[in-house]
């Protein structure tokens, strides 16, 4: 079936147009030059000549025991039905053969190598890697069915789970686990002994070597990149995999300048000892394998290596550290971990953590706070937090948008955004202090009601702020809730002023976020929402809805007995019906730690689970720094027309990226 880029809607594969929203599935828009004719399997844009295509990194491997993961190796081929004509060790994948480039990986011909396969010398392992173009981009690939089922039980003993490469199954099993450090899979399949695996291209992504080396990296920086590498330790090393973290070229960044591997490697004793290097090889990136089984001194060997391609000479402590490995005196990455932390805890103690590294030079280890080790390795990896440095802001974007929706003929909704940004960027320092007030009111009362009260509850809290925010200090709960009742009573005196009565007595709804730097407050009365995305945590729902059903369901009563009522979302409280008396605004706090979305919405985008329905194609990809916020508040907007179009449609987002704090 084909997938619409758009709407998610299924299609079967002979449609070129999705039947549900009309979006062509045969051509793309150039992201460049708006170009609308792009063919979906055509690597660049004819009109521009941007990259446009749809892009993987294909792994290709001889398969030679099922170790990893605790599987047995399969008897016999292992063939996926539809493609008994794919590559084979028989064919075209011998050892000394090439694939020219624009031939396809399958007999489907939807991968398309961009890159001829390099010359294999005369032995019995393959393993290469290598870009292709998917050439059918909008079809669904078993594996992404399997996963978007949540059928991914891999050690069944299902036909559909032995078809599956071993190599393929760590990233199952690791994806799973939502670890965007690995690679995420997006197709895979055997063929005799010979394995291919489609994965997500990070060939392009920054090596973590290029950055280690600059001059201008703090050693924050370092030491958070080892104490990332000692979490993904004890995460690849119960899928026999911590030979991805011994290949320098292989430890990439993202765009936050987080480690992430380029692809996964599964341990075998065929290559040479780690702790010897051919003489040619003496700057190769790449630490081998031992024939011994891995242990943590393979890594501490790797840190080595990173600080002598670098030039930088370790701190006294690190030193030692290192020497304790390869002694053997550090046994786990818990150690290891430990270790980091009390180096951290000593130079915080001398003032020197704020040191930034200079070439040949002493190097400051930075503060990292401690954490928990929970008994099993994988939940404890999971459990660890994303971060585990102070942060600071890195960027702050938002973007809004109302819509009126397809029944109403006005728009009672209303929003405001005021945001501050200081930035003050150095040679080897960069402080970003953000401050954002974000309002979103929903108004009721009829035309000329609603609205009115909608948009004197924004201006009234906007007012309020300017006058009483102090500068680089989150607002109090008790100056929250004044600003509050003052919106309250504006709304409430101009009733009372015109003598309006029962339902024509104007109100709104209200949901509010202050952000200074890391830390926010929330305020909302009504059934307007506060939503937070985080990679780590999914979508949440920050606020609960003031109405009747929410109301019999904190008394005790089941949901399904509190929602049958017919006045079950009757609200309970809004801003201006009533006076203070009648209000009661919930105040919360938050701490942004990592990386998160936050999205203000009124009842029309929110109603009928839509958020939590689609979250995953229309949120999740916005948290990406590359990702454009205004077309993303369009395409909820766009989406809420789709499903909840009897109402006023409105959205705030707000992307928070954070970074360790470099100057803590």
């Amino acid at each position: 079936m084909l997938i619409c880029p758009q709407c998610k809607f299924e299609n079967p594969n002979s449609n070129k147009f999705c039947q549900s929203c009309g979006t062509s599935l045969t051509h793309k828009i150039c992201p460049e030059c708006s170009t609308e004719d792009v063919p979906v399997n055509a690597l660049r844009c004819h009109n521009c000549g941007t990259e446009c295509g749809t892009v993987f990194w294909a792994i290709i491997a001889k398969e030679t025991t099922g170790e990893a993961f605790g599987v047995e190796k399969d008897e016999g081929n292992v063939v996926v039905e539809g493609n008994e004509e794919a590559i084979s060790s028989s064919s075209s994948l011998c050892p000394t053969s090439q694939i020219a480039l624009g031939s396809y990986l399958d007999s489907q011909k939807r991968y398309q190598l961009l890159d001829p396969l390099p010359a294999q010398t005369e032995t019995a392992t393959i393993d290469v890697g290598v870009r292709v173009l998917d050439c059918q981009p909008y079809q669904i690939s078993p594996i992404e069915a399997m996963l978007a089922s949540q059928q991914s039980d891999l050690l069944t003993s299902s036909v559909e789970a032995r078809a599956i490469p071993h190599i393929a199954k760590v990233y199952i099993a690791l994806q799973s686990q939502g670890q965007r450090e690995i690679p995420v899979i997006h197709d895979a399949w055997q063929q005799g002994n010979i394995q291919v695996v489609i994965i997500e291209d990070r060939s392009h992504w920054q090596p973590l070597l290029d950055l280690w080396q600059e001059e201008t990296t703090n050693s924050l920086k370092i030491l958070h990149w080892c104490y990332q590498m000692t979490q993904l330790w004890a995460l690849l090393e119960p899928v026999n995999c911590r030979q991805s973290l011994l290949d320098l070229s292989n430890l990439r960044l993202d765009e936050d300048q987080t480690l992430a591997l380029q692809r996964l490697y599964i341990e075998s004793s065929s290559s040479l000892p780690a702790t010897e290097l051919p003489p040619e090889d003496a700057e190769a990136q790449t630490p081998a394998i031992p024939d011994e089984p891995l242990t943590i001194q393979a890594l501490g060997r790797v840190w080595q290596t990173l600080f002598r391609q670098s030039q930088r000479t370790q701190f006294g402590s690190v030193v030692k550290m290192l020497g304790d490995l390869d002694a053997g005196k550090i046994h786990t990455s818990a150690q290891l971990r430990s270790r980091l932390e009390e180096i951290s805890i000593e130079l915080e103690a001398l003032g020197t953590a704020t040191q930034t590294p200079i070439k040949e030079k002493n190097t400051a280890v930075p503060t990292m706070p401690q954490s928990d080790e929970p008994e099993d390795i994988i939940s404890r990896i999971d459990d660890m937090p994303t971060v585990v440095l102070a942060m600071q802001l890195s960027s702050l974007e938002d973007a809004g948008r109302t819509d009126v929706g397809r029944q109403r003929h006005h728009n009672e909704d209303y929003f405001g955004i005021e945001t501050k940004i200081h930035k003050l960027e150095l040679p080897k320092s960069r402080v970003l202090e953000g401050h954002g007030l974000y309002i979103l009111c929903d108004g009721m009362g009829g035309h000329a009601g609603g609205e009115i009260a909608s948009e004197l509850a924004v201006n009234t809290l906007r007012q309020y702020f300017q006058e009483h925010w102090i500068a680089n200090q989150l607002p109090t709960e008790d100056s929250i809730r004044e600003a509050v009742y003052l919106a309250n009573e504006a709304i409430y005196k101009l009733n009372q002023q015109d003598a309006r009565s029962g339902v024509g007595r104007m109100g709104t709804t209200l949901v509010m976020l202050l952000i200074q730097d890391t830390q926010a407050a929330v305020a909302h009365v009504g059934d307007s929402r506060l939503y937070r995305l985080t990679r780590k945590r999914g979508l949440e729902q920050v606020t609960v809805d003031h109405e009747v059903g929410q109301r019999e369901i904190t008394r005790g009563v089941e949901a399904s007995i509190a929602y049958a009522r017919p006045d079950a979302y009757q609200l309970t409280q809004a801003l201006g019906p009533r006076d203070e008396n009648s209000i009661n605004p919930d105040v919360g706090f938050l701490e942004i730690n990592e990386d998160t979305l936050l999205l203000l919405a009124s009842d029309g985008l929110s109603d009928n689970d839509l958020l939590e329905t689609h979250w995953h194609t229309h949120l999740e990809p916005l948290l990406s720094s590359g990702a454009n916020l205004e077309q993303g508040v369009t395409n909820l907007i766009e989406l809420g027309n789709q499903y909840n179009g009897h109402d006023n449609i409105t959205g705030i987002l707000i992307r928070a990226k954070v970074r360790p704090n470099l100057e803590s």
